[in-house]
């Protein structure tokens, strides 16, 4: 053990050399390529921390002239081009680029990389389609089904976004059961717009398999029990939801009090959205039972509803319903019309559904921002922004 320990000592002094050796190498190196890259090249970085990306395409321009053979140096300047909405000018870059003859077949495969991203950028999604389908590295595998995904959602194509979802799951370990879901929710959609019931049906149920908690699935099941007449289906679906996510119980709120009603049930159906509301505290919700309570029973008992609300959690929407029950009693105080129009004029267009991922503000919930994309993002129910 002894021998062993000594033998360590003496080779500590050669293997500190041979890294001091190393790192003299590396640091030669490191300056030999600085030195080698064109000062403009540093220029456009400047311009590009400080923003001033005008002049940072302008130095990255003058870094390329000084050095057409690197390929960094183009693609630096083709995605500056992407970001600035120049992309004519970046998409005749890299076309340019291709016609090099003394190029590599991994150099030619980069700069189609970068082609594909500048024609997804134009919108020319057939063209970034076959191009990133082209791209049989795997280094650019997933980026580039990750780019398909986007264009298949974007065109609609469904089919080939519930393909090319699965397949990059599988390969990145990323889940995309919520998008997998959507997917085949918009499918039943088309299904229906063609009247073919039965393909709609088979696509919700794909889309219960891609994610039990897809609510759109079981809203949209709901509906087509309801449309032909099996009402009690149609109740005993859209029940599931509480089970799934009981937030989202307000978007079937009325449909659901519709198909009691259909049924001379309709106290049944009061009883099922007080139980609902007491639970979840949804004002969605209260909104439809406070509607049902004035047009079944009277407004006494709605204003009643309202204020025991109000009390629970003080909203101007709530104490707007209960002025607007006030109103419609006949000992409605003197003021409560002007007092309402004050709290509308408060409210004004501060209820919104705000999107978690881009902020987008809608008035009307939808399962895919339409500014973003993204799925679910919206909340389920409308929120009071802050005056």
């Amino acid at each position: 053990m002894t021998e062993f320990e000594y033998w360590w000592l003496l080779a500590l002094p050669l293997f500190f050399t041979l890294g001091w050796l190393a790192a003299r190498v590396d640091i030669k190196q490191l300056l030999s390529e600085s030195t080698a890259l064109p000062a403009a090249y540093f220029k456009g970085l400047n311009f590009l921390i400080s923003d001033q990306h005008d002049k940072a395409i302008e130095a990255f321009v003058e870094a390329v002239e000084a050095n057409a053979e690197s390929l960094e140096l183009h693609f630096a300047l083709g995605s500056l081009f992407r970001r600035r909405g120049e992309v004519d000018r970046a998409i005749n870059l890299h076309l340019s680029l291709l016609e090099r003859r003394e190029l590599a077949e991994p150099q030619k495969l980069a700069i189609r990389a970068e082609l594909a991203q500048d024609y997804l950028k134009a919108g020319l999604f057939d063209r970034a389609e076959e191009l990133f389908k082209s791209l049989d590295d795997s280094r650019y595998e997933q980026p580039a089904l990750r780019a398909l995904l986007e264009i298949y959602v974007r065109e609609r194509e469904w089919h080939k976004a519930v393909e090319t979802a699965t397949e990059l799951e599988r390969l990145s370990g990323i889940p995309f059961r919520k998008e997998i879901a959507q997917y085949h929710c918009e499918q039943a959609v088309q299904a229906l717009l063609g009247n073919d019931r039965e393909t709609a049906r088979k696509h919700l149920d794909e889309a219960l398999d891609a994610n039990k908690n897809c609510v759109r699935a079981n809203v949209m099941l709901g509906e087509m029990e309801a449309l032909a007449g099996s009402h009690e289906a149609a109740i005993a679906i859209w029940k599931r939801i509480e089970f799934q996510q009981p937030d989202y119980l307000g978007l079937i709120a009325a449909k659901l009090l519709a198909s009691y009603r259909t049924l001379n049930r309709v106290n049944e159906g009061l009883e099922l959205l007080k139980t609902y509301l007491q639970t979840y505290k949804l004002y969605s919700l209260l909104n439809v039972l406070y509607e049902a309570t004035i047009a079944q029973q009277d407004a006494e008992t709605a204003a009643r509803l309202a204020r025991d609300e109000l009390v629970k959690k003080p909203s101007l929407q709530t104490l707007d319903l209960l002025l607007q029950a006030r109103l419609l009693q006949d000992e409605a105080p003197q003021d409560a019309h002007v007092i309402q129009q004050t709290v509308r004029y408060a409210i004004g267009n501060r209820s919104a559904y705000v999107c978690s991922q881009c902020g987008f503000r809608a008035k009307h919930y939808h399962w895919q921002c339409p500014a973003c994309n993204a799925w679910e993002s919206l909340p389920s129910e409308p929120t009071e922004s802050v005056a």
